[in-house]
């Protein structure tokens, strides 16, 4: 679950971390008044969950409060297009009205959960205000990081050797930035992040540091326990076959070709777009029923797959366990009828129940339905017949 810009703002505010005055608005009007009530310079920042939107003209600097109605008014009524987006962009709901701040100095500092060592790690840089991922590649000795324990926390002479590497040595600065820190350390470990960065963290000429800019998002199997966190979901941005599956516990991720992939665990999903990307064809999506999915749980996959105008083809991938391939066989029967196949439809099943399952589909002959011996041949038909 991702949250946006001003809510992570909050989020920071309440654990101590210092942040700009800010009003979040939905019309170019309570624009301007956030503009008069804020008072002297404030950037306008689009909230999507999206990257790129300086560049793609959503974050404006603005003098005047009519500055501020001309940037709102354009936010508001057009798309942002940018590398994250897709050439089809997002549309602007709601903007946030900041108090703009003097910057002498712009840092980096993200808290991301290290796979490998099974413990969070803090990252700074004082190349801030820029992608941590080109930092990365183009300087990695730029980026100090610390390993802490998820149970004792950020430890105070990491919090030290941090702000050394941020280059901060005047006391009070340090001070405000061991705050900044270990602020965010406690909101990573309390709200179950998986990601939480201040980008940029930056220094005033007046010796103030502020988080400007921030991204957070959460583990979705541990939201259940975060009341707040679920009150700040926002679903309007997010893709909407993606929140009906959701809803009937399905994984679902859009993707931007033509085939439609419907199978049973993570890994088999993975090794079946990348035998369809093989022989040729584009994955449409990354659908994946689970090990107990239902008759209505599959018919439901299909409905979301076929709604997708880009679909061409679809390759149903089964491997029987838990999921039996009689119970597949049921849903591609009951989908034919209930939604109907306007594709080609190329099932591979093998596992539990397997033969009856063929049984099923041959006896119900199903137009646009063909069988195929294993996953290479079913990959080559369905690649074959949206070509």
């Amino acid at each position: 679950m991702k949250v946006h810009e001003y809510q992570a703002r909050q989020l920071l505010q309440n654990a101590g971390v210092p942040v700009p005055v800010s009003e979040v608005v939905e019309t170019a009007d309570a624009a301007v008044q956030a503009h008069k009530t804020i008072g002297k310079m404030v950037v306008v920042k689009a909230q999507v969950f999206a990257g790129g939107r300086g560049k793609a003209g959503f974050v404006k600097l603005c003098k005047t409060s009519q500055e501020t109605e001309a940037a709102a008014r354009f936010m508001l009524s057009n798309r942002m297009v940018s590398k994250q987006t897709g050439p089809e962009g997002i549309e602007v709901k709601k903007l946030l009205v900041a108090d703009a701040v003097d910057i002498e100095s712009e840092y980096y500092v993200g808290v991301v959960l290290d796979r490998a060592k099974r413990v969070p790690v803090m990252m700074v840089s004082r190349e801030g205000g820029v992608e941590i991922e080109e930092v990365a590649a183009r300087n990695p000795e730029a980026i100090v990081k610390e390993w802490f324990h998820p149970h004792l926390g950020l430890q105070g002479f990491q919090v030290a050797k941090l702000i050394d590497a941020l280059g901060l040595t005047d006391k009070e600065q340090a001070k405000a930035a061991g705050k900044v820190l270990r602020g965010l350390a406690k909101i990573f470990l309390e709200k179950d992040c998986s990601l939480a960065e201040i980008n940029p963290l930056v220094r005033t000429p007046g010796g103030e540091i502020l988080a400007i800019d921030a991204k957070m998002n959460f583990d979705d199997s541990a939201i259940f326990r975060h009341t707040d966190l679920q009150e700040m979901h926002d679903p309007s941005d997010e893709n909407e076959a993606e929140l009906r599956a959701k809803k009937a516990d399905l994984t679902y991720i859009a993707l931007d070709g033509n085939i439609g992939c419907l199978v049973n665990g993570a890994g088999l999903a993975m090794s079946t777009m990348d035998i369809i990307k093989l022989y040729g064809g584009e994955p449409a999506n990354f659908l994946d029923v689970g090990g107990s999915v239902t008759t209505e749980g599959a018919v439901e996959a299909f409905r979301i797959i076929l709604a997708d105008p880009k679909v061409k083809g679809v390759l149903v991938n089964i491997f029987g366990g838990i999921a039996k391939c009689d119970t597949i066989a049921e849903a591609l029967i009951a989908a034919a009828k209930e939604v109907g196949f306007k594709v080609p439809v190329v099932v591979r099943l093998e596992g539990t129940n397997v033969e009856r399952a063929r049984e099923m589909l041959k006896e119900a002959n199903i137009e646009q339905l063909t069988s195929a011996e294993d996953l290479t041949d079913a990959a080559k038909k369905v690649c074959a017949q949206v070509a």
